[in-house]
């Protein structure tokens, strides 16, 4: 293989040259999976008690308001204890709600309520360990493997947005949904064990202590940095307008008329791209300008969901698609990551990726609400099209208020915090 056949593909350094990292990696390969078959499960059993996609929208409402409420205040907790630490408590709290949803489900007739009770809760831990981890990861590798690392992240996280829809898909089919929860709650085992293995993360010098002022200083440190600003706002608008995930159980029940295997696959495709672009992301080191790069990754994703939206003759030529927006979703996750890491010194970092985390788990359960309410009004196939022409608009409005971005040049070297 030549030099430049390499450097296309994945870059394993962080894997074979950094042990805490290759442990934390390896961990979250099986926890991951179990997420994600918890994930459409939860959705499935949801649109399976009520016939409606308000409900399904009504499910991300609960999942996003402990976002908001949380997701600040975790940034600044993860910067001022042991992020390992943080990160096992995280874990056990996730288990114990997937194995509360297991026993609702195997209790036959599981209320509604219980079910909104239980996703709130643990998205409100989820946005929690979602920030500890990544703001963990640059104190495991160096700087100059840093986007590697979140490439193989990216790599990881889409195997299993891969293999857990599609697993879950025919674990509800054969086994039930108590079923599929209850492989969600065995995975955990897989990241307790890897968070035993690392060394402790302490915070580096003095730490901020917690609090209102702390998150304050996080949010001015955002404001100022423009780059920052605008690339939180292009993967808002991208994540609000051309997220149609939460049609994609009328789609494939009463659309595609595909039934619950079908529904894995749709849910599968995206994550099918992501891994074959994350496969293929070892040039992403050699990118400088980042910012152009963000852009254009977004709006290779808005014009993908867009066309989604017009194949609903075709369930073969709809997969593509979304596999082709799941590709460009996982470059504008890897250019962003990068971006965001390398701009914001060690102190402050649980903040701002806090403010990253609230954008990137927050934004599609707005997109969530935003696609079953317009699909309540006007059709599923409608509000696809909608969203993704929307967000290559709103594309243009981020470019043009936040010319920073796209001008915006990536220093190796980690910022000193002023």
């Amino acid at each position: 293989m030549t030099s430049r056949a390499r450097r296309l593909f994945l870059d394993t350094a962080p894997l074979r040259l950094d042990r805490d990292y290759r442990w934390l990696w390896s961990g979250q390969v099986i926890s991951g999976m179990g997420n994600q078959i918890t994930r459409v499960a939860l959705q499935f059993q949801v649109y399976v008690l009520t016939g409606s996609t308000l409900a399904i929208g009504a499910l991300a409402l609960f999942q996003l308001v402990p976002i908001l409420l949380f997701a600040l205040g975790a940034g600044s907790l993860a910067d001022a204890i042991d992020r390992r630490r943080l990160l096992m408590v995280t874990q056990t709290g996730l288990a114990t709600c997937s194995l509360t949803l297991t026993l609702l489900a195997l209790s036959g007739d599981p209320p509604l309520p219980a079910l909104f009770a239980v996703a709130f809760v643990a998205a409100g831990l989820g946005a929690v360990d979602q920030v500890t981890r990544s703001s963990a990861i640059p104190r495991l590798v160096p700087p100059e493997r840093l986007p590697a690392a979140i490439a193989l992240n990216q790599l990881n996280f889409q195997t299993a947005s891969i293999i857990g829809p599609a697993a879950g898909g025919l674990l509800i089919a054969t086994v039930g949904i108590a079923g599929a929860y209850a492989v969600d709650v065995a995975s955990f085992l897989a990241t307790l064990t890897a968070l035993f293995a690392i060394h402790p993360l302490p915070p580096l010098g003095d730490a901020a202590r917690p609090g209102l002022a702390a998150i304050a200083e996080g949010l001015r440190f955002a404001r100022e940095k423009r780059a920052i600003l605008g690339c939180l706002a292009i993967d808002l608008n991208a994540m609000i307008f051309g997220m149609p995930t939460a049609l994609f159980p009328v789609l494939a029940l009463d659309v595609f008329q595909t039934g619950p295997a079908g529904f894995g696959l749709l849910a599968a495709a995206p994550a099918v791209g992501a891994f074959l672009g994350a496969l293929l992301s070892g040039w992403v080191s050699t990118v400088m300008r980042v910012g152009r790069a963000i852009v254009l990754a977004v709006i290779a994703w808005g014009l993908a969901i867009t066309a989604f939206g017009l194949v609903t003759f075709s369930f073969p030529l709809a997969l593509l698609f979304l596999a082709l927006a799941g590709a460009a979703d996982v470059f504008s996750a890897v250019f962003r990551s990068t971006l965001v890491q390398l701009e914001t010194p060690d102190a402050l970092r649980g903040r701002i990726m806090s403010i990253h985390g609230l954008v990137v788990s927050g934004g599609p359960r707005i997109g969530d609400m935003e696609a079953a309410g317009v699909a309540a009004l006007v059709g599923p196939q409608a509000a696809v099209v909608s969203g993704g022409i929307l967000c290559l608009l709103g594309v243009v409005v981020v470019a043009r208020l936040f010319p920073e971005l796209a001008g915006h040049v990536i220093c190796r070297r980690p910022p000193a915090l002023a």
